[in-house]
């Protein structure tokens, strides 16, 4: 056991002997750290770039994931090592602030991690590791904004810039062979959201449903929204024109007692009069629906066949079961309100729609519901179709990802190049300042100008070609032209001029995914004790 005394010399345990097994601290510490989190790295790092492998992911009840999302997969697997979790949330982190770039962030993590294990081999103490590489990424960051070029775009004519930069983060998806249509989709439905004079973009107003069956380019943008019901009744109008539609979360049948009651009825007679009661609720209901001028009911919960017929009998097309997400989406992008109770509906409360129609989808009983022109709100819905459940949450994946992409160009109208010509150039940049420093700075600093070499290294090698060979040929190529546009070229299409094969990436998305994964490796490197605290009794 480990013992502590006190002031007047009596002893006093720390340290239970069992708990002090299963401690690890020191250089081992840290070097077991090292290694889980470049396991995690190791796993993404084949998945990064155009030419990236997919990973096939089963869950234990047997649900199948095929995907090279980086956030994705990590999401996706059971890790238990306390470090390697940090690099999955490393990779969620990225993913809720830029939405893409979730491999690459892993990857940088990775390779920084195993430039400071060199390190520590010789020696240097793990703080200053850590900090000569928040000075190298402060160097990498500055960098980039010098080497950022402005791009300039408007709602409608000149948006050929966003295309190429959807397509670019498209480029490593399943959905590659369509990347200029779903591109063009993703800067749709982002300009049609954005306030570009604010550069804001409301999310919300932007949705993302799939439907198995149909091919890849059956996909559609909506201007409207989607809900994922049909029509109570089947005689009802499949298309509803100047839609003037009730909302409501109030249940469309007669009030329930809160208590339990016993009701003898005796005779016919009582029957009757019970039946035509409940009849009353029911018609005054519709009543109340068509005296508001309403001609669509679009209610929380369910009704009986009973008050189907009475609604079809009024000529009054109803949706049922809508849920509560769906609900207030439809409320905002029509002006309507939503009703609570019956008492309240009133013409002012009514939300508006240019059409309300049901289409259904090939020979199958899948029926959706699409609400376009609404009154309020510029919502749109991006209908995916695909061959596979699959391939539909594959793509609804790919294009999370476009349109993320879009949103930071409209925040942050600043791009630098793809196909690792950013990284190399920072590292060019980082390497001339480790040469300027003196002290052991200059070692952690040249590290991590190593450590952006990784990115470019595995994008050649993911594409067949020789990784150190191109690393060598981009970077040579950099410093006599002075060109930091110059990259891999992975889709082998014979220049590997990134401004001529159109391949950007958002300034915002690059500075990102470098700090956070510096931030990660600093937090990791000054960890010198694990202590599993009731592992034994």
């Amino acid at each position: 056991m480990s013992y502590v005394f006190d002031e007047y010399g009596r002893p006093f345990v720390v340290l239970r002997e069992q708990q002090a097994k299963s401690r690890v601290k020191g250089l081992e510490a840290q070097k077991s750290n090292i290694l889980a989190a470049r396991l995690v790295s190791g796993l993404v790092r084949t998945s990064l770039g155009p030419k990236g492998m997919d990973k096939m992911l089963v869950s234990p009840d047997g649900d199948v994931t095929i995907t090279n999302d980086g956030a994705t997969i990590l999401d996706k697997m059971a890790v238990e090592h306390q470090v390697a979790r940090l690099m999955v949330e490393l990779s969620a982190s990225q993913d809720e602030e830029i939405g893409d770039g979730t491999t690459g962030v892993v990857v940088l993590a990775g390779a920084l991690l195993e430039q400071a294990e060199k390190l520590l081999d010789r020696g240097l103490h793990p703080v200053r590791i850590a900090e000569g590489f928040e000075k190298a990424c402060a160097v990498a960051s500055q960098h980039l904004e010098e080497i950022a070029e402005k791009i300039e775009f408007d709602l409608h004519a000149n948006d050929a810039v966003l295309i190429d930069t959807a397509m670019t983060t498209l480029s490593s998806k399943i959905i590659n062979m369509h990347k200029k249509k779903m591109a063009r989709i993703a800067v749709d439905a982002v300009l049609s959201v954005a306030d570009v004079s604010r550069h804001d973009v409301n999310f919300d107003m932007i949705k993302v449903e799939g439907k198995p069956g149909g091919r890849l380019e059956d996909t559609e943008l909506i201007r409207g929204i989607v809900v994922d019901k049909d029509f109570s009744h089947p005689q009802m109008p499949k298309c509803v024109k100047d839609a003037k539609m009730c909302i409501l979360t109030c249940p469309f049948e007669p009030p329930k007692p809160k208590t339990k009651h016993k009701l003898d009825i005796t005779s016919k007679e009582a029957y009757e009069k019970l039946h035509t009661n409940e009849q009353k609720y029911f018609t005054d209901m519709v009543e109340k629906v068509k005296k508001c001028g309403a001609n669509l009911v679009i209610c929380q919960w369910g009704f009986d066949d009973e008050a189907n017929h009475l609604l079809l009998h009024h000529e009054l097309p109803a949706v049922r079961w809508v849920g509560g997400v769906e609900l207030e989406l439809i409320a905002i992008a029509t002006g309507g309100r939503i009703v609570p109770r019956f008492e309240e509906l009133d013409a002012a409360k009514l939300g508006h729609a240019g059409i309300v129609r049901e289409v259904s989808f090939g020979t199958s009983k899948e029926r959706v519901l699409i609400i376009e022109d609404c009154a309020k709100s510029s919502a749109v819905t991006i209908l995916v179709r695909g061959g596979n459940k699959m391939i539909v949450d594959e793509a609804k994946r790919s294009l999370h990802d476009a349109v993320c992409v879009v949103r930071n160009l409209v925040k942050d109208n600043r791009v630098v190049y793809g196909g690792g010509a950013a990284e190399v150039a920072c590292a060019l940049a980082v390497a001339r300042v480790a040469d300027d420093t003196l002290g052991h700075d200059q070692y952690a600093i040249r590290a991590f100008a190593d450590a952006l070499d990784d990115i470019p290294m595995a994008l050649a090698e993911n594409s067949g070609l020789s990784p150190l060979a191109e690393l060598a040929k981009v970077k040579s190529q950099q410093i006599a032209q002075n060109k930091p546009y110059l990259g891999v070229d992975c889709l082998q299409l014979g220049t590997n001029d990134m401004k001529q094969q159109h391949v950007f990436e958002t300034l915002i998305g690059k500075k990102q995914q470098m700090q956070l994964a510096t931030q990660v490796v600093k937090m990791i490197l000054k960890i010198d004790d694990v202590i599993s605290n009731g592992a034994y009794a």
